[in-house]
This record gives structure tokens, sequence and C-alpha cells, in this order.
């Protein structure tokens, strides 16, 4: 097999010191390669550091497994262009790191709810509900049935998302820069993690009010939304999970070609993990009746959105006629 001869152009005008002007890598060489052969040249110690750019379209070549060979401008143009990216972080710890904030949330109000609200609720009281009958004076007493349901459900939701990450998702590209690290943990810190424990296991929170006390007084009082809401969890959980596994399994070992993903909801929209993951949360906000938690996944919804279209996109260019387009990436007949 022939090798393959680039250009190497700095992408940015501060550019990358000591880039060279072209390199001479194989017929098989990957991203990653190619990563690895600049780095060396240029003396940069970590190769993860090292953009690399389609010479048109100025968009970075994400998955580092991917074949030079098939990216078609830059066999066309026989040109790379390359950026230093600064300080990175690998993709796997910084989802380790967002997902850990709600883990370290919910037990800490969990456990401090009978000292904490007793001692705000003097301040608050013209502004909240009056407490539950078992947490008078705004106090502790006992955590309602949709208050204990919304704890394992939160809790179990990102033990499993810590679990795939550790274990299951393969990442197509290894790291990201350093700083994504503050953005992306602040938004399930502050939405799933501080706002969303500190309101739910509030004695005067909706789900505090909720009438039912125990999973075993479904005769007597049985609140419908709260046990929908955990039918509606269980199902997008192992949704999620199956869809994350097919992809995880999607390509044998040693394949780098993508392929089109079938079944397992795909052909309902362009990315049933997001579905299901959409329709989870819809389960534990009517558990929870949480505002906090409901901006939290309106916002997800909308990122999930727009990563959606970029992959239906990223689909429709790559098979063309090969691939059934989708109008809806998220949520059938709505996103």
């Amino acid at each position: 097999m022939a090798g393959l001869s680039l250009k190497v152009t700095n992408r940015s005008r501060k550019g990358l010191k000591g880039l060279p002007s072209s390199i001479e890598l194989p017929g098989d060489a990957t991203v990653e390669d190619a990563k690895v052969a600049i780095a060396r040249t240029a003396k940069v110690s970590d190769h993860n550091r090292i953009g690399i750019f389609d010479p048109v379209s100025k968009k970075t070549l994400k998955d580092r497994n991917s074949l030079l060979r098939e990216q078609s401008e830059v066999i066309k143009h026989g040109e790379l262009l390359v950026k230093d990216l600064g300080p990175q972080i690998g993709w796997r710890t910084v989802y380790v790191i967002e997902y850990l904030g709600p883990l370290l949330f919910h037990p800490l109000f969990l456990g401090l709810r009978t000292h904490l609200y007793p001692a705000v609720y003097p301040y608050i009281k013209e502004f909240v509900p009056q407490p539950s009958s078992s947490g008078g004076g705004g106090g502790g007493g006992e955590l309602s049935f949709a208050q204990q349901a919304a704890f394992g459900m939160i809790t179990a939701h990102f033990v499993k998302r810590e679990l795939e990450t550790l274990f299951l998702h393969k990442f197509s590209a290894s790291t990201m820069p350093f700083a994504y690290v503050f953005r992306n943990s602040f938004f399930y810190w502050t939405f799933a993690g501080l706002l969303g424990a500190l309101e739910i296991y509030a004695p005067f929170s909706p789900a505090a009010l909720v009438p039912t006390t125990s999973a075993f007084s479904l005769a007597s009082s049985a609140d419908y939304a709260t046990y929908l809401g955990i039918a509606l969890y269980a199902i997008g959980e192992l949704g999620n999970f199956d869809v994350h596994y097919y992809l995880a399994h999607l390509r044998k070992p040693g394949e780098t070609a993508r392929k089109i993903p079938r079944g397992h909801g795909f052909s309902l929209v362009t990315c049933p993990n997001y579905m299901f993951e959409i329709i989870a949360w819809s389960g534990i906000i009517l558990v929870t009746r949480s505002p906090a938690l409901g901006l939290f996944i309106t916002i997800g919804s909308y990122f999930m959105w727009t990563w959606g279209w970029g992959k239906e996109k990223a689909y429709r260019k790559q098979f063309g006629d090969k691939y059934k387009k989708k109008r809806h990436v998220i949520l059938p007949g709505l996103l």
C-alpha cells in the first residue's frame, strides 16, 4: 500500500512552533498516527494536544481511529491543518468528574436535612409551602415515599453513568481541552446536584408533600404520577443501557470504519440513547415535581438535540443513499 505524503499547515495565526512542513505516513495511517508523528517532530510531549483539521471545512477530525485515506478532502488537497489545543484531559476522566457531583450532593443534603432546613425555615416560611406533617417546624421527620424513590432513582442513574463510563463507553477522541472539565461539571454539579438535592429533600418540597409515605401503602394512598414516573424511569434506563451496549459493540475488534446503527430505537430517531435519557428524566421529574431538575433536563435536551443533528448530518454525508434520513433526532414527532 502506497504511503501518504501530506503538507502540514498551522490552523491558527499564533501557530505551533517546530511544525514540520510535511509528514510521511504509511497508507493505513489513522488520525491518531498523524498526531503522534507531528507531535514527535514538533517536540510536543503530549500528542493529544495536536488538533488535526480538514483543509476545506476547517472542522476537526474527531475520530482518532479513522483512516486518513478515507478523509476525501485531506487526500484531494494533500494537506492537514494543525493546531495546538493546549493542555488536555481524558474524556473518560471528565465524565467521571461530571457524574460525581450529584453522587456527592444528594447523600450530603439527605444527611444534613434535619439540621439544615430547621435553621433556614424561619427565614423563608413566607415563601414556601407548609412543611409535611412528618416534618413540622421545617425540620426532619420521615422522608415521603417520593423523596425516598427520588434518592434511589437519581443515585442509581449516576452510578450507572459512572460504570458505563469506566467499563463500556468507547470514545472516538481520547481527550478534550482541560478547561472543559469546569464547564461540563458546572452543569451537572449545579443543576442535578446542588440545586436538585437542596430542593428535593426539603420538608416543604413538592416531593415531600406527596401523600404516600411508604411503598406498602399503595392501596390506601396511591399517587399514580409517582408510580408512572418510576415506570418511565425504568423503561428509560433499560433502553438507554441497551443502546449504549449496542453502540459499544457495533464495530468488531480491529474495525475502524463507521457503521449505520440499526434497531434498538434507531428506526425512530437518530440518537435513541438521548430519547431514553429524556424518558428516564421525565420519570424522575414526575416523582420529584422538581423545577430544578426540570430546568436541568430542558437545558440538557437542547444540547442533546444539537448533538443529535450533528450525528444526523454526519450519517447523511458519509453514507448517502444507504442511510435512511430521519426528521427527528431525539424524540419521535417532536425534536
